[in-house]
Formats: structure tokens, sequence, C-alpha cells
């Protein structure tokens, strides 16, 4: 699986908006999030699907699907809870 395009990065724009107000993340490339100075949410293309890989928890990254608006709903939650404990 690849890392997402310019283009499929453009398309998750109305996500990225809302990932880019939560707060100690830095956009270092776009659609690329750190956390402190640790990687923390990068996408990726399979075909027409786009996932979202994540660190919720260390230390590895979690992967989830963001193709759909109910799929960036639920992954958008997720964030948010492991970054408000």
């Amino acid at each position: 699986m690849k890392h997402a395009s310019q283009e499929k990065i453009k398309a998750l724009a109305p996500l990225l908006e809302q990932i880019r107000h939560l707060p100690n993340l830095k956009e270092k490339k776009s659609g690329i999030f750190y956390r402190k100075s640790r990687a923390f949410l990068h996408f990726h293309e399979d075909g027409d699907k786009i996932y979202a890989d994540v660190r919720l928890q260390e230390p590895d990254f979690q992967r989830f699907p963001v193709t759909t608006q109910t799929e960036q709903t639920i992954f958008l939650d997720l964030v948010r809870r492991s970054l408000y404990p």
C-alpha cells in the first residue's frame, strides 16, 4: 500500500481541516502530522480507498479506513479521544 498522493490528500480536505485544529499536532508535510517529535498520523491509498495510519497507543500505528464521510467521522472521534484522554 503506497502513501497517499497529493490528489488523495486534497480529497480529504474537510477531514484535514478538522485535524489541523486539534491540539499538539504539527503538520510537517501535507497530510503528515507529528505529535511532539514523533510521527502521529499519515495516509495511504489502495485503489480508490484511503486509509489513515495513526499512533493512538505507543508504539505501533493502527490503520483505519477514511474514504467515506462516516469512516472519517468515526476516525476523527478516535483521534480526539486519544488526544483528550
